[in-house]
C-alpha cells in the first residue's frame, strides 16, 4: 500500500535525503516549500510529488496554505525536518535571533501538526520530529537554538499523550552533528574548518527515521538518539 508523507526541509540535508529514500520506495510525498520557486524545484526533483507553499517563518500562514493545497484526506506521517540555527551567547543574541529560531523550529512545527492532525488521525499515522542533540543538552553559544529544540521535545512529549487515544504515534529523533549544509553553516558561524568526514553521514540519520516510520503499529519508537560512531 502506498503511504503518504508530509515533509518539511526536503530541499537540503536530512530532509532531502529522506525524501529521496521515501520516493525511491514508491511512497507519496507532500513537500512543504517556502516559495513557489522552491516548490517547482522540489516537484522537478521528485516527480509525482505534491507541494504546499508555506513559509515556516510565518506560521500564521500555514493553515491557509494547507487549505489551498488539496491534500489527501488521509496522511500516514508528518515529518518535521526543517530548521535554522543562529549561534551566539545570551549576552549577544538579539530578540530577532531568538524569535526566528523559536518560530521556525518550534511554533511552525506545532502549527503544521495542528492543521494536519485530522488527516493523520484518519490514518492512525505518525508525527516525527527530527530534533537534535541540542534538544537534550545545552552548551555555550547554542542556548537559543537549544531552547527551540528543548521546546520541540516538549511538544512531542505532550502531543504523544494527547494523540494516543486517536492511534497517532509520535517520535523524536535526536541526531548529533551530521554532515549537512546546516553543519557547514554552523562551522562558518563557529569560525572553524568544516570536515564532513568527522560527522554522522546523513543516510545514517535517515535510516533511524525510517525505523521509526516503519515500526509495526503495536510499537512506538518514542525517542531515538543518533551519535557519531568511533573514528
Amino acid at each position: 500500500m502506498t503511504r503518504t508523507h508530509v515533509l518539511t526541509g526536503a530541499s537540503s540535508g536530512i530532509g532531502a535525503a529522506l525524501a529521496r529514500r521515501l520516493a525511491g520506495r514508491g511512497d507519496r510525498l507532500v513537500l512543504v516549500a517556502r516559495s513557489a520557486a522552491r516548490a517547482a524545484e522540489l516537484e522537478t526533483d521528485h516527480p509525482g510529488s505534491m507541494t504546499v507553499v508555506a513559509d515556516l517563518a510565518a506560521p500564521e500562514s500555514i493553515a491557509a496554505a494547507v487549505a489551498d493545497a488539496d491534500l489527501p484526506a488521509e496522511v500516514d506521517s508528518v515529518v518535521h525536518a526543517a530548521g535554522i540555527v543562529e549561534l551566539g551567547a545570551v549576552a549577544d543574541l538579539d530578540v530577532g535571533a531568538w524569535t526566528r529560531q523559536l518560530t521556525v523550529n518550534l511554533v511552525a512545527a506545532a502549527e503544521l501538526t495542528r492543521v494536519l492532525l485530522p488527516r493523520v488521525r484518519a490514518r492512525r499515522g505518525q508525527i516525527v520530529f527530527i530534533n537534535s542533540g541540542a534538544g537534550l543538552s545545552t552548551h555555550p553559544q547554542w542556548t537559543a537554538y537549544a531552547a527551540s529544540k528543548h521546546g520541540l521535545k516538549a511538544l512531542a512529549d505532550g502531543l504523544r499523550g494527547e494523540e494516543a487515544p486517536h492511534g497517532v504515534r509520535v517520535s523524536s529523533i535526536y541526531p548529533g552533528r551530521t554532515a549537512t549544509p546546516m553543519q557547514e553553516e554552523v562551522h562558518r558561524q563557529e569560525g572553524a574548518a568544516y570536515d564532513p568526514s568527522r560527522f554522522i553521514d546523513v543516510e545514517s540519520v535517515v535510516a533511524a527515521v525510517l525505523v521509526a516510520l516503519d515500526a509495526a503499529p503495536d510499537a512506538a519508537l518514542t525517542d531515538i538518539t543518533v551519535r557519531p560512531g568511533p573514528r
